[in-house]
């Protein structure tokens, strides 16, 4: 093919061809164990999670330097001017440089700091809790851009041109999303085709959305490739510098929050990418971004984390210091049942980002659904516990920070860490991926076995389906039916040991209605997002109660005169219990069919009558 301009266009691709390329795309081995996985399977496996190894003494040391370092310049930043004219001044990014910042997580040997994700998540959720569009800048070059695909999959030859430069400060970006691709890489448009000498691939396409695009010196691009023997084109990652001829930046975007983080659309228009440039080989790159992300997107529950810390400080103040009627807003009991909930699940919050981090640090585990969960868990948490405090401060909460000044008032700025809060139940994976990965996790082992039984896309007869789940569930099912879940079990947490005998009871009817469900409802399961959802969101909970429970006994352990680790464990708990049973009781007992049916009329224009009045 002549190196002529070759103009991408969408590609049209059917929900079968779709999903055959999310599935090519997905680890399907595990090779370590997860502590949520077992959880589907009825099992409670607190030895993954209990015992994790204590930090290395040298990269404790170092991060505790570089923390302090981190606090003394975090006095220099300016938030308010970072919100006012939405942009992070120059002079905060070549701090940041000066203090190594762009090289937390790249290795000791090519200039980095080593941080482990332990380290490194402290470091951004305090940044973020500066200014979260510091955060994400941050957290765009080293959690998904150049340096995390790079150390996990790239050659000694790229790791020592690339990585020093970018632990040096040369920020980084990762284009993956696409005017009309979000989470459907099977349409993605963007393609790379082999030069005719070979020499380079010549990459065309645009990219949206492209965080730190504006400022990016280089940045992995997924492209489109030619398939080996025909068959649709397979998705490769490439390392793309940004001065490179044909590169352009068409747009930088802005958006109701984050106002400061450089976000842009971006063109590549016969763009020469040299062959080395290829991250890990041809056809690799959606499953590189998959696993990439696994362990990127954990800075998320760290920076949601850290606002939910931000605004229960927020509410317990005013709380205590706002007078109605005589006494504290905090007193009465509308506001007291706010704060309660609002310092428990906070504390819980803290207690999954710290755990999923150790395990990523680790390395004993596969991490990929407790990423998913500790994104989608702290993230929706983190935006109620926002409301809550805007709903606290009342006017307050609802002007803007620059108006409270004027007024002679404290600035807090909570109406701007709502808007910026808003967007993580959204990138790096929305909710609703988050919740159809985990779920499709989730009945990976069943579906292995069942086959034609219980998936459509299985070809085979349903008599042999059904006669292999019927032996995988000979060794399987009589654990999630019987167990021990009383006194003496778990003694070693004290008043939390009730809490985990529940998710231990918890755990077998998981497993137990996700059996029933796949039985009920058969290839039509995986169309019952809202049934699925259900049963993730109760893992979820279960999770973040075991999560709460370790935490809780493992601070108790260091310092046992301080009880309230439990009371606020305690408390989550009782609050997550009621929600499980919730999710349970409505895995088959709901309206979804009903909801259904009135939102395809919707679609179709037969409630249009409900918008008549309105202005064009």
């Amino acid at each position: 093919m002549p190196d002529a301009i070759r103009v991408a266009r969408p590609q049209g691709a059917s929900e079968a061809e779709a999903r055959l390329v999310a599935e090519s795309a997905r680890e399907t081995e595990w090779s370590k164990p997860s502590f949520v996985r077992e959880l589907f399977l009825g099992r409670l496996r607190l030895d993954l999670i209990d015992a994790l190894p204590a930090p290395e003494p040298e990269e404790q040391a170092r991060f505790a330097a570089f923390m302090a370092r981190i606090r003394t310049f975090a006095r220099t930043i300016d938030d308010h001017e970072i919100e006012r004219t939405g942009r992070i001044p120059e002079a905060v990014v070549d701090g940041l440089r000066k203090l190594g910042a762009f090289g937390m997580k790249i290795p000791l040997e090519y200039g980095g700091l080593g941080l482990s994700q332990v380290s490194y998540n402290a470091v951004i959720a305090y940044l973020s809790a500066c200014s979260a569009p510091i955060g994400v800048l941050l957290s765009a070059h080293q959690s998904i851009g150049v340096p995390q695909p790079l150390r996990m999959f790239g050659t000694e030859a790229q790791k020592k041109k690339y990585l020093p430069r970018l632990a040096a400060g040369e920020i980084s970006a990762f284009a993956l999303t696409e005017p009309d691709v979000g989470s459907d890489p099977a349409r993605l448009s963007a393609t790379a085709d082999l030069a005719d000498d070979g020499s380079a691939w010549i990459l065309n396409g645009e990219k949206l959305w492209c965080t730190n695009a504006p400022v990016a010196g280089v940045m992995v691009v997924m492209a489109g490739t030619p398939a080996k023997s025909g068959g649709r084109r397979g998705i490769t990652a490439f390392i793309v510098e940004t001065d490179w001829p044909g590169v352009e930046l068409v747009q930088r975007l802005e958006f109701m929050g984050l106002r400061g983080i450089e976000n842009g659309v971006i063109r590549f228009t016969n763009v020469r990418v040299p062959p080395e440039n290829v991250i890990w080989g041809v056809g690799k790159g959606l499953k590189l971004a998959l696993i990439t992300l696994n362990t990127g997107r954990l800075t998320i529950p760290a920076t949601t984390s850290a606002a939910a810390q931000w605004c229960l400080r927020v509410a317990r103040e005013f709380g205590a210091e706002r007078v109605q009627w005589g006494v504290p807003i905090g007193r009465h009991d509308a506001i007291a049942q706010k704060l309660g909930w609002m310092a428990s699940t906070t504390y819980a919050l803290a207690a999954i980002t710290e755990l999923s981090a150790r395990l990523a640090d680790a390395g004993t585990s596969d991490i990929r659904l407790e990423a998913a969960v500790a994104k989608m868990y702290n993230s929706e948490a983190a935006w109620r516990i926002v409301d809550e405090t805007l709903q606290i401060r009342g006017g307050r909460g609802y002007e803007t920070a620059a108006s409270l000044r004027s007024r002679g008032e404290p600035a807090i700025p909570v109406e701007r860490v709502m808007r910026d809060l808003r967007i993580n139940l959204i990138f790096e994976g929305s909710s609703e991926i988050m919740r159809l990965f985990i779920a499709r996790e989730a009945v990976d082992p069943h579906l292995r076995s069942a086959g034609a039984l219980v998936d459509s896309r299985v070809r085979g007869s349903k008599l042999a389906g059904a006669l292999r789940l019927g032996a995988h569930l000979a060794g399987w099912f009589p654990g999630l039916v019987l167990g021990w879940s009383r006194w003496p079990r778990f003694r070693r947490y004290g008043r939390l040991a009730k809490h985990l005998r529940f998710v231990e009871r918890a755990s077998r009817k998981l497993g137990r209605t996700l059996l029933y469900a796949m039985v009920r409802y058969g290839p039509a399961l995986e169309k019952r997002q809202a049934v699925l959802f259900r049963l993730v969101d109760a893992s979820a909970e279960l999770f973040a109660m075991s999560a709460a429970c370790v935490r809780a006994r493992a601070i108790t352990d260091r310092d046992p005169s301080d009880a309230s680790p439990f009371e606020l464990a305690d408390l989550f708990c009782r609050h997550a219990r009621r929600r499980v049973r919730r999710s349970f009781r409505a895995v088959f007992a709901n309206d979804d069919a009903a909801t259904y049916g009135v939102a395809q009329d919707t679609l179709a224009g037969r409630f249009a009558w409900l918008e008549e009045g309105l202005p064009g």
